[in-house]
């Protein structure tokens, strides 16, 4: 028997999943990381405390899963994205902890850099916003003792969790990243493949070292967890946990879109193997890059989904868990309007809006906790439906159906409202972990142990669309408003 390991190294914690030579999950294994908040609402992780999870996770499913370590042919790894962070490359130590792809704390760059936001997204796809990496990346020039002094002389390693956790796990031999990632930094052309130098001057990060850009396929260097396995495997599958996603949901062919429910979410529809640049408020990335071949994406990004349950849940107190949330909502009176917009550190795609205040308007006096946890779930399909209305007519590919991962894809409430709010079939994955499953096929039909054919096993349950074509332009038409009252521009 051969087995393929995943690593997902995610914004709430890191996951191990170990696939056996079918491409099921037989074992996983899940630690979480400290979310270090700062008064200004600036958001970091630790990069060692990271690490060493990694290796947690590791050794626990290899526990769990009772199989010999031996056949353990090959690891895949899924990272949070845009979450960058700099290292001396000389003794491989953090210089500050990482920033996560949450904090805005380097809004007032992007506001320097305004006059160049039409040249930096024509060259990237992104637009000029705090919450990529580039912008983070030069906060940390800027703002950590001796960073800049160290970047001259060629001593600072930048990259993103990926380029982390490969650099850590091959003892600093490997410093790569892949396609996606790169794509989502705002430093890379995705026209031309390679770093943009005149954006990293832009931003003022032309000094850093930046990782080698391979394919998602690529070997990425030989890893045996720190003496953990008897011998090295390598690394032959690096993704961005949402295109590992897009990858894993067997979205393969031009037109097929996907949603990943996390803290945040991602929306991506496969747009093939040439660009469109969004004129609306989507961004245009890469896919991936298999075989010397790149794919495409038009993606959009929400700040605040499942990070909104958690809202309701740790903050507000109305219910104990997020897994209560879809049962409470059903119970919400039909007839109230109340909206949330959650726009605590402002709105993402297709809006771009940082200094968007969060809201809660429509309540009437019968408005009570069922109707505010209903808003608070709705708020997540709304926004998916903004974004996916906007790529469908820029792509120029009517939506035929949505393919869904994440742990709210649980909530049955959720899942059928955005299937309502779409007018198209919503498809959910008996498995959760798709993120990882993307970049543990690729690592499996790279080393041969899969073929193509392993993306079609996954079984699925849809929800179809139930509300009226009349209720639906209401109820959208309602939540348009509720973000017109919270727009700063």
């Amino acid at each position: 028997m051969k087995y393929i390991l995943a690593i997902d190294q995610s914004t709430s914690g890191t996951k191990a999943l170990l696939f056996d030579s079918v491409g099921d999950l037989i074992a996983r294994s899940d630690l979480p990381h400290r979310q270090i908040i700062l008064n200004d609402g600036w958001v970091e992780h630790d990069p060692d405390e990271i690490y060493q999870n990694v290796l947690g996770v590791v050794k626990d499913v290899i526990r769990k899963s009772g199989i010999d370590q031996d056949e353990i042919v090959g690891v895949g790894i899924s990272n949070q994205r845009e979450t960058v962070m700099a290292w001396d490359n000389r003794t491989g130590e953090p210089v500050y902890n990482a920033i996560v792809w949450q904090c805005s704390r380097a809004e007032k760059i992007c506001e320097q850099l305004y006059e160049k936001a039409e040249t930096i997204r024509t060259a990237t796809g992104l637009p000029l916003s705090p919450y990529f990496s580039a912008a983070k990346a030069a906060w940390i020039v800027e703002n950590v003792e001796g960073v800049r002094e160290k970047a001259e002389n060629g001593n600072i390693n930048c990259g993103t969790m990926d380029s982390w956790v490969v650099y850590k796990l091959t003892n600093g031999r490997s410093f790569k990243t892949d396609y996606s990632n790169a794509s989502r930094t705002q430093l890379f052309n995705i026209t031309s493949l390679e770093w943009d130098k005149e954006v990293c001057k832009i931003f003022g990060v032309e000094k850093l070292c930046l990782p080698e850009v391979c394919d998602s396929n690529a070997n990425f260097g030989m890893t045996d967890f720190n003496g953990l396995l008897k011998a090295p495997i390598p690394i032959h599958g690096v993704l961005g946990d949402s295109h590992g996603a897009l990858c894993g949901q067997g979205c393969h062919k031009v037109g097929m879109t996907k949603t990943t429910y996390g803290t945040g979410s991602s929306v991506m529809m496969n747009i093939g193997e040439k660009p469109v640049l969004s004129e609306k408020g989507v961004v245009t990335s890469l896919a991936w890059g298999i075989d010397g071949k790149v794919t495409y994406v038009l993606e959009g990004n929400i700040n605040y989904t499942g990070a909104v349950m958690k809202w309701v849940v740790d903050d507000l107190g109305l219910i104990d868990s997020p897994k209560m949330s879809g049962k409470i909502a059903f119970e919400a009176n039909p007839e109230d309007t109340t909206y949330l917009v959650p726009a605590f550190t402002g709105l993402g795609a297709p809006y771009w809006d940082s200094k968007a205040k969060a809201i809660i308007c429509g309540m009437t006096r019968n408005t009570g906790r069922a109707e505010i946890v209903r808003a608070a779930e709705e708020c997540i399909g709304y926004q998916i439906t903004d974004i996916l209305t906007i790529m469908s007519e820029e792509a120029g590919v009517p939506l035929r159906e949505l393919r869904v991962d994440g742990g709210p894809t649980r909530d049955k409430y959720l899942m059928q409202f955005q299937s309502d709010m779409l007018g198209i079939p919503v498809r959910v994955p008996a498995i959760e972990e798709l993120s990882g499953v993307g970049p543990a096929y690729l690592a499996g039909i790279a080393m041969g142990v899969y073929d193509s054919l392993v993306f079609e096993r996954l079984e699925r349950i849809s929800f179809t669309p139930q509300m009226s074509d009349e209720t639906r332009a209401k109820r959208y038409s309602g939540w348009k408003e509720a973000v017109r009252l919270v727009l700063s521009k």
